[in-house]
């Protein structure tokens, strides 16, 4: 068994509630999500009892954990920052290790009992990320052989120093993580010097093409919304879908899965159509233009699982904010499902809006982040890329919604696992 005990064997008891957390994408380089940052935070506007000088980073882990972080991470590697007092803490026994990397600054002082600690977890199958490297990190000595992954930081890196520090970083066969990665260009210019993961949002980013055309795929699938839109009969609907036999194939694994919840087998597209209704039936085809890459042998879109995250976290806040109104949550979804659309399709949001018509609630959250539901997106885009003392937007935004940390916390956890049902039945 695993000894997790602090260094002078009494162990730290944790009670923590108020916590929210940010999920940051780490791909491959083919593209396909590989895993995530996990970015924990103590709730600034809340209590949080901790008894004992445990790391309030330490206690947050600890309670995402007992929630199950399964549910954050469904099958991809999540990667956690963790300082010594993390590491010498007892929560280790909470944590699913063959899912975890531990991440630790190349600043950290690797004194001999550190080491000794390192080594310890690394034997019982933790694996290590050794972040913000640079030029002289190679010679850290014994730090360096245990680690698993070393993470280079683009924005306290030039490009100068980038090229003379790959083929440094490339020696140590170590997997090599380029992090901060913002643009199309960087993320080109890392895979070309050998990099093997990615992070960041550059993948989110819209790459304006003029005169992109959309995909045959991505046509289908706008044509059936607009049918939707316009209110055609159940067979139209049904023999549009039945044009495009991997659409319809789809259709029925969505129909199917546990995120839809409907308690028994449906075998036939009518039945789908019948028992979804409209406004489920144009939700899922939201979802599939986010899967329609994956259609074409392409690797998973992150996009996909970064927007019906989106979607449906937007979807629980409008519920748990504004209870008894039905439809707020179902703007809400789509609201946080269109607004990557831009990067899906190459193309400006307010061109897509004139393609797809939708209500000025929804055009006004999108285009400018207005009203209620600009309110909720703009709180989910702030935690999606917060960082090291770069969360200071999440904190107000709940205060104006009235929401505390806690709840925003469990709301995530149940978006995130709702979303990776999705995303793994959707291609």
């Amino acid at each position: 068994m695993l000894d997790t005990a602090q260094p002078d064997n009494t162990r730290a008891h944790v009670r923590v509630r108020d916590f929210y957390l940010g999920r940051q994408p780490i791909l491959g380089r083919d593209q396909a999500l590989y895993g995530y940052e996990l970015l924990f935070r103590n709730a600034p506007m809340g209590p949080a009892s901790i008894d004992s000088e445990l790391s309030a980073t330490a206690a947050v882990i600890a309670h995402a954990a007992q929630l199950g972080l399964n549910r954050v991470l469904g099958g991809s590697t999540g990667f956690v920052n963790v300082d010594a007092a993390v590491l010498n803490s007892d929560i280790f026994a909470f944590l699913p290790r063959e899912k975890l990397v531990l991440e630790i600054d190349q600043s950290i002082d690797a004194s001999a009992p550190l080491l000794g600690r390192i080594a310890e977890l690394a034997g019982h199958g933790f694996r290590f990320a050794l972040s913000d490297v640079g030029a002289d990190t190679p010679q850290l000595g014994e730090l360096l052989p245990m680690m698993a992954y070393l993470k280079v930081n683009l924005r306290n890196t030039s490009p100068e120093a980038l090229q003379d520090l790959a083929p440094l970083l490339r020696e140590t066969g170590k997997n090599l993580v380029a992090e901060k990665v913002e643009t199309r260009e960087e993320f080109d210019a890392c895979r070309e010097l050998g990099f093997d993961y990615f992070q960041g949002f550059y993948f989110a980013r819209p790459a304006i093409i003029s005169g992109r055309k959309l995909s045959p795929g991505q046509v289908a699938l706008l044509e059936l919304m607009n049918l939707i839109d316009a209110d055609a009969d159940n067979i139209v609907i049904e023999r549009t879908v039945k044009k495009d036999v991997p659409l319809a194939l789809n259709l029925l694994r969505l129909v199917n899965t546990p995120a839809v919840g409907l308690g028994h087998k449906v075998d036939s597209v009518s039945q789908a159509i019948t028992i979804m209704g409209r406004r489920q039936l144009q939700r899922w085809l939201q979802i599939m233009l986010y899967a329609e890459p994956a259609r074409r042998g392409e690797s998973m879109p992150p996009l996909l699982t970064l927007a019906t995250a989106r979607g449906r976290l937007l979807e629980l806040l409008a519920k748990r904010l504004r209870p008894g109104q039905r439809a707020v949550p179902e703007i809400a979804f789509t609201v946080g499902i269109m607004s990557l659309m831009d990067a899906l399709f190459g193309m400006p949001m307010n061109e897509i809006l004139q393609q797809m018509p939708v209500s000025d609630d929804i055009s006004d959250a999108l285009l400018h982040r207005g009203g209620f539901f600009g309110d909720l997106l703009r709180l989910a885009e702030s935690i999606e890329v917060m960082d090291e003392g770069d969360d200071q937007h999440v904190a107000p935004a709940l205060a104006d919604l009235a929401l505390s940390a806690d709840e925003l916390g469990e709301l995530e956890m149940a978006a995130f696992e709702w979303s990776d049902n999705v995303a793994r039945y959707a291609i």
